[in-house]
């Protein structure tokens, strides 16, 4: 089944998790998008490649939600504004990225959560959904996510929602302007995890 069977008729994926929803990103969430990326950015920025100049502009909003759209047509990404349920506030946002089919049949995550937000369980709630989605109705086998070795909050989230530390990469991304090593993680559906005679025999 192709990325495209999954779409509503507004041309978006919606998902349900505990307290967020995640929806596709939309031009219109420019303005409250920009604005919670400006409160957060020295909070950010220690995590991120370098923002460019124009980041916030509406211009460069375009573009990057036109590289969204090629994405999710494409069968090569998944990106979903994480929204506050309760009082439908944009808090973050969340991406598959990186989609490989065939024999891999794997993708890498990546997410971000408004400093405002921080530290509430959006982001925990969001790998969980879009974890759930994943495995689910996508069929994908295998996610993968890394983190900056300080990245305490990062690491400690990505092993609540299930994922198992598996390695270390030096000057694995440049971030913040730096070639920077980062910690891996791995999480495997529970369907091709009992397929696995390392874990079945165990």
């Amino acid at each position: 089944m192709g990325m495209l069977d999954w779409l509503s008729p507004k041309n978006e994926i919606v998902l349900q998790g505990e307290g967020v929803t995640l929806r596709t990103p939309r031009l219109s969430d420019h303005a409250e998008w920009a604005r919670v990326r400006e409160a957060s950015r020295a909070f950010l920025q220690p995590w991120e490649p370098t923002w460019p100049e124009d980041d916030l502009t509406r211009a460069a909003f375009r573009r990057r939600i036109e590289a969204y759209d090629r994405e999710l047509a494409e069968g090569l990404g998944v990106a979903l504004a994480i929204r506050e349920t309760r009082e439908n506030r944009l808090v973050g946002l969340i991406r598959m990225h990186n989609i490989r089919r065939g024999v891999a049949d794997t993708a890498s995550l990546g997410y971000w959560i408004g400093e405002p937000f921080a530290r509430r369980g959006y982001g925990l709630a969001a790998v969980r959904a879009v974890s759930a989605f994943a495995f689910g109705p996508f069929r994908l086998s295998r996610l993968e996510a890394q983190c900056l070795p300080d990245n305490a909050p990062s690491r400690g989230l990505l092993l609540k929602a299930g994922f198992s530390e598996e390695g270390y990469a030096r000057a694995y991304l440049k971030i913040n302007g730096e070639w920077r090593d980062h910690r891996l993680f791995g999480l495997v559906s529970r369907a091709r995890a009992s397929e696995s005679p390392y874990i079945a025999g165990t």
